[in-house]
């Protein structure tokens, strides 16, 4: 088991106040092209993010855990100015372009690393230069936050640790849900690039990915958060919606910081080249 959260030091923190709880999101990032405007999930991020400090109140501090972060061990940006990493290659110059000035926030990742703990009781690691944020992070932040005004830290995954680990870590996190700190998991419940079909409509989808897709969104609808920790049982399942499963570590980030009966709801229910599920989920 994971050492118990102790937020004591976040008290100390002036930029991490006592908050109503914040909702946690877990987003379908699915193709860096989706961070332009002009798509369907371009808007439906942007419209979520017009919630906040409507609806919701304003974050004040987001935590991102990216399909695109592996590490050995566990690790958080502690940079005051995070680059924004362009990830990827043989896309149009103007998404290379992008860029998302969000800054850091050095002292609360040092605390959250003292009180968030990784096996054997270690506490997070902290990048001072080589990371920021990945496609994973801007892409899906850029449009809910345009003025980039909310400070971005960064948690990594150890790819090589079991599920229940990730899971694990991630309950330590739900505190920190008071604190003003809004949540983002970012990845895809289904992510199979080898078997895209450019030009599949958002509705057509392999039999598998539609079936891997509806088995972990019944968990989810029933409050099942701890059965996606299995999901590798699944079997040729699992083997055919995750070739590799960091697309959907993040999950387990995001249901692992949330209670069972939180309300729940679905969005981008849809799929891209009919093997990338974009659905997407938020709690509270």
């Amino acid at each position: 088991m994971l050492a118990t959260t102790d937020l004591a030091a976040l008290g100390q923190i002036a930029s991490l106040k006592s908050s109503d709880r914040m909702p946690v999101l877990f987003l379908g990032h699915g193709s860096p092209m989706n961070a332009l405007a002009g798509n369907e999930y371009f808007e439906s991020w942007r419209a979520l993010g017009l919630s906040f400090g409507s609806k919701i109140a304003r974050p004040q501090l987001i935590l991102c855990i990216s399909a695109h972060w592996l590490t050995e061990g566990w690790w958080l940006t502690a940079m005051a100015r995070p680059k924004t990493i362009h990830d990827f290659g043989s896309f149009p110059q103007e998404l290379f372009d992008q860029q998302y000035p969000a800054p850091g926030d050095v002292a609360a990742a040092r605390a959250i690393s003292q009180v968030v703990k990784q096996r054997g009781s270690l506490p997070l690691g902290l990048d001072v230069a080589q990371w920021g944020l990945d496609h994973g992070a801007w892409s899906v932040l850029k449009p809910m936050f345009p003025e980039a005004d909310i400070p971005v830290i960064q948690l990594s995954m150890d790819y090589s640790r079991p599920p229940e680990d990730h899971y694990a870590l991630a309950q330590q996190l739900k505190q920190l849900r008071e604190r003003g700190v809004l949540i983002v998991g970012s990845g895809n419940i289904v992510h199979n690039l080898g078997q895209m079909q450019r030009g599949a409509a958002g509705n057509q989808a392999y039999d598998w990915a539609l079936e891997f897709d509806h088995t972990i969104g019944g968990y989810l609808q029933q409050g099942n958060l701890g059965a996606l920790q299995n999901f590798l049982k699944l079997g040729q399942l699992t083997k055919m919606a995750h070739p590799s499963h960091e697309h959907y570590l993040p999950l387990l980030y995001a249901a692992g910081a949330v209670d069972a009966n939180e309300p729940v709801r679905f969005f981008n229910t849809s799929f891209q080249g009919g093997s990338i599920s974009m659905r997407s989920v938020v709690w509270g």
